[in-house]
């Protein structure tokens, strides 16, 4: 099952290790700086040029990647949740 994260990008939804609302997370400074390294190192994507809302941590065979998404967390999560739906129904 894929995500569509925005922007006509979409993520195997098996490969995504959380999703994050940016402005409560990125209170810690731990978290920010996780995030800078990743962008570093070059494994943080922009779905879009809008003001990012959520980031979606993943896991590839190369380690972690960063998506950056205007979707906010609780809607890409309900879109996870209406998957489930339908695939269950």
């Amino acid at each position: 099952m894929y995500l569509h994260i925005g922007n006509g990008k979409s993520i195997k939804t098996d490969s995504i290790i959380g999703i994050f609302d940016l402005d409560t997370a990125t209170v810690s400074k731990i978290t920010k700086k996780y995030i800078s390294a990743k962008e570093k190192e070059g494994r943080v994507e922009y779905t879009d040029y809008d003001l990012p809302r959520a980031f979606i941590l993943s896991s590839d065979a190369d380690g972690a990647q960063i998506k950056l998404s205007r979707i906010s967390s609780v809607g890409l999560r309900q879109r996870i949740e209406n998957e489930i739906k339908v695939d269950t129904e």
